[in-house]
């Protein structure tokens, strides 16, 4: 068995707000003192409530979500691992509800055009819930993943991103040590995927599970997948006029990329142009070892054995 990587001190105010421990109310405090708890590689303390690990800021988001909302059948959730390329999925799902108002891509006041994704679909327990159980939710008028390694290495980089520092490998066995126990922020990553795509099978009308690798090696089926179950498919005439490729080639991950760039709005204290990444599959083999690939390989083999859902 791996044991738990050595911790070592950060400076809380140097983290996102939601990653931080100033922000939690007397009885979530309790709470926490009644969890598991550790510390991460990165030295945030993490604690496990309901199967997962959290930052405290980030559970009291969690217990406001959970005590004030309400779901309406007309709500689309997008649900992700973190760092599993939600930001294509966004932009996507957004350009498809736009479509079905009838406006177009090219109009200047098209969300994507002057938001980044993650502002237009905000983040319920990061953004939305993380002060309040009874936001505002008038502005608010399913889930892809990477591959497993490609998503360890992406927090990884993105992890150095926000908080300013050198990438290590080090800090990478560190890190991948955290993952594979399933201690990781968020995690454990396997119990993310069981359940949607559980849920997926017994309710297939109300929730869609879609795979990264799919979005990347079959685009165009996989946009008119995800426009059917958004209940806005494309009809006759817009397939022929180009529109899913117009789509798809206005919201690709390169284009988004370069339109965030241009952004220097922040979420959370951290700058949008952080939550970009190559987003190619396989990406993972220039970092990880195959000693550690072997190992990703077979504790996901066990946890996702007799489900079946495979890679």
């Amino acid at each position: 068995t791996s044991q738990e990587p050595p911790s070592k001190e950060i400076d809380s105010k140097e983290l996102p707000s939601i990653l931080r421990d100033d922000n939690i109310s007397e009885e979530t405090n309790k709470l926490i003192s009644s969890l598991p708890s550790h510390k991460d590689t990165g030295g945030l303390k993490l604690c496990k409530y309901q199967g997962c690990w959290y930052s405290y800021n980030t559970l009291q988001g969690v217990l406001n979500f959970q005590s004030g909302f309400h779901p309406q059948d007309t709500d689309i959730i997008l649900a992700s691992y973190p760092k599993s390329d939600a930001t294509w999925l966004k932009a996507l799902t957004v350009a498809l509800l736009e479509k079905s108002m009838n406006r177009s891509t090219s109009d200047p006041h098209h969300p994507i055009q002057y938001a980044n994704p993650h502002g237009v679909v905000p983040c319920l327990e990061m953004d939305v819930y993380h002060e309040s159980s009874s936001p505002h939710l008038d502005k608010f008028s399913a889930t892809p993943r990477l591959n497993v390694k490609d998503t360890l290495v992406s927090w990884w980089l993105f992890g150095n991103a926000i908080l300013k520092t050198k990438p290590t490998r080090s800090d990478l066995q560190s890190q991948f040590e955290s993952f594979y126990n399933g201690t990781i922020y968020y995690g454990p990553f396997w119990e993310h995927l069981l359940s949607y795509w559980l849920r997926s099978l017994e309710d297939p009308k109300h929730v869609l599970f879609m795979r990264y690798e799919e979005m990347k090696s079959e685009p165009r089926d996989q946009i008119k997948r995800l426009a059917e179950f958004l209940g806005c498919p494309f009809n006759k005439q817009e397939e022929e006029s180009g529109l899913v490729d117009e789509v798809l080639e206005l919201y690709s991950l390169g284009n988004l990329r370069s339109l965030e760039v241009k952004k220097t709005r922040k979420r959370n204290d951290v700058n949008h142009m952080d939550y970009g990444k190559k987003g190619e599959v396989g990406d993972s083999k220039n970092y990880l070892t195959p000693e550690m690939e072997k190992k990703i390989d077979m504790i996901i083999q066990e946890k996702l054995q007799g489900f079946g859902l495979k890679f």
